[in-house]
């Protein structure tokens, strides 16, 4: 198991922090572990499985899928 800093999990799912916990607070996105007073992280393994269990392609993909 290892903690991801805020940064890396932006830069994994290409989300902004604000979004990642809007996100959060809904209850859409892995909780946070407080690390220090002033940091947290996260569960590598739960922000794979949270990538993992989005969508892939959308909209844009399945117009594609059509028009071939």
């Amino acid at each position: 198991m290892r903690l991801l800093r805020t940064k890396h999990v932006m830069a994994m799912t290409g989300l902004s922090r604000m979004t990642i916990y809007r996100l959060e607070r809904a209850g859409l996105f892995p909780a946070r572990r407080k690390l220090g007073e002033n940091s947290v992280g996260w569960i590598d393994e739960e922000i794979a499985s949270w990538i993992d269990s989005r969508p892939s392609g959308g909209a844009a993909a399945a117009s594609r899928s059509r028009a071939e």
